[in-house]
């Protein structure tokens, strides 16, 4: 009788076990030799999610470790207030870091609540020891890491991690240590860089002089967050120099969260007309009717997405049709309070490339969901 794998072939075995969790591929690897060479083939690892909510320690076995080597973009969710889940997350991390000469791409992702006063040193201690293995890492992705990040973690990137492509650090601390210093050494230290993600204390003038230098490589992405007090005393950042980093790469675009720890000063000093701001997510304990308008008149070429958390106004309405009407290329709008039947019509009307908005008539029960444009 022929074994179960010899049924099927091998690469069609591969593209079943690649969704399986570790534990089910385990047991897949111990059906059969041929199951065995399915589970343990790079198809399988090459792109792996894993969920520490679902996997307990020592999830890992010792007939699996070496497929770690397979690894080229991990994605991983953990959950640092269930300790079972933060210790498989930080062992598995461990593992990568004794043999992590393949990867290429690493997310990190939490869920649940963060527990109080807790700073998150194993985690970023093991988030240490991979960047300092990985020297082949092109993409960091720790904005759904709870932690303050600080300039340490940038300066480890940076020194051992040369081939970077992108790094997102705008997570959702309320506090920013990472300074203009070290992300000044880490675009040195990283040519290749094509996206970044910071708070918008760790951004410098002297950041965006160096992104517009002649000989830099093209940079396509840089997203803001301003969340945090070291934001709300950030020093400006002069219109020219955004406008001479918008010539040197006209492809970029730049994503800004403002939160409601920004101040209305804060915020005009954020928001220059040079910067090509394809996502706007408004979120602020003040006025945000003026900031919608000036999205409105500057950043109607390059706007793409909005989000909106305020209150409902007749002013709110009438800036978002105005912002309808002049934004074209709008392709989701999100706004978290009633609007009226005409701001709804006006980016029906106007936005022929709108996907998906929330724009709800009445007040519904949370969560909103959002609606496809068919």
């Amino acid at each position: 009788m022929a074994e179960p794998g010899e049924r099927l072939p091998e690469e069609l075995l591969a593209l079943i076990f690649r969704h399986l969790s570790l534990k089910d591929r385990a047991a897949a690897a111990r059906v059969c030799r041929a199951w065995a060479a399915a589970a343990t083939s790079s198809a399988v690892w090459h792109d792996t999610k894993i969920s520490c909510e679902c996997e307990l320690e020592g999830m890992l076995p010792p007939n699996l470790s070496a497929c770690l080597d397979h690894v080229h973009n991990l994605r991983l969710e953990f959950e640092p207030s269930r300790e079972p889940s933060r210790r498989a997350a930080i062992e598995l991390l461990m593992a990568l870091a004794g043999r992590a000469l393949g990867l290429r791409g690493l997310c990190l992702e939490c869920r649940g609540e963060k527990p109080l006063f807790d700073s998150g040193h194993d985690v970023l201690e093991a988030v240490h020891a991979v960047c300092g293995a990985a020297r082949e890492l092109r993409h960091l992705d720790l904005r759904r890491l709870p932690f303050t990040l600080d300039d340490a973690l940038v300066l480890r990137a940076a020194r051992s991690c040369p081939e970077l492509h992108s790094l997102f650090l705008d997570n959702s601390t309320l506090v920013d240590s990472v300074g203009p210093g070290s992300v000044l050494e880490l675009l040195g230290a990283c040519p290749r860089l094509r996206a970044l993600g910071l708070h918008l204390a760790s951004l410098s003038h002297a950041t965006l002089e160096v992104l517009a230098a002649p000989d830099r490589s093209p940079f396509v992405l840089l997203t803001l967050r301003c969340a945090c007090p070291e934001d709300a005393r950030a020093s400006p950042l002069p219109n020219e120099a955004w406008a001479a980093l918008r010539r040197r790469h006209p492809g970029l675009a730049v994503e800004l969260e403002l939160e409601p720890a920004l101040p209305a000063e804060s915020v005009t000093r954020v928001l220059q007309p040079a910067v090509p701001v394809a996502a706007l997510r408004l979120n602020l304990s003040g006025d945000t009717v003026g900031p919608v308008r000036f999205a409105a008149h500057h950043y109607a070429a390059t706007l793409r997405a909005l989000e909106v958390c305020a209150a409902a106004s007749a002013r709110l309405n009438a800036a978002l049709e105005e912002l309808a009407a002049r934004c074209a290329g709008l392709r989701e709008v999100h706004c978290f309070c009633v609007v009226s039947p005409s701001v709804l019509n006006a980016f029906r009307m106007h936005c022929p490339r709108l996907r998906t908005y929330t724009l709800k008539l009445t007040r519904e029960p949370y969560p909103w969901r959002p609606t496809p444009v068919a």
